[in-house]
């Protein structure tokens, strides 16, 4: 059975930081690429990042570019998400999601790749 757990949400400042964590159980971590996505109340899930398995390769939406930083330890079998200069707008339920095919060449943002999830941590950004 696969497992992940987020860790790292809170209440922040805008222009402030914090670092999510995801430890993921039961599949071989190594070969899959992850994601993460977020919603806000009365809002879709959306993409925020992905990356690859082996974590040479990412992508981001245009929304997070050049503030949020997604990164994984697969010694660990565990993903980060590093988040700066936040802002209001960022604040969501953050998830974390494991891709359901091994060794893929590029990580998807369509949350229908992705086949397990975690339960979400909350993130507050106050203005």
């Amino acid at each position: 059975q696969v497992h992940l757990v987020e860790s790292g949400g809170g209440l922040v400042q805008a222009g402030g930081s914090l670092r999510l964590s995801c430890a993921v159980s039961g599949r071989t971590f190594s070969r899959h690429a992850m994601g993460w996505f977020r919603q806000a109340p009365e809002k879709e899930r959306d993409f925020v990042a992905a990356i690859t398995w082996s974590g040479e390769s990412a992508r981001y939406a245009e929304s997070v570019k050049g503030r949020f930083t997604i990164s994984r330890d697969n010694a660990k079998n565990t993903v980060y998400l590093q988040m700066n200069s936040l802002k209001p707008e960022d604040t969501a339920v953050y998830y974390c999601a494991v891709d359901d095919i091994e060794w893929a060449g590029r990580a998807s943002d369509s949350a229908s790749r992705y086949d397990y999830w975690g339960q979400g941590t909350q993130v507050t950004v106050s203005s």
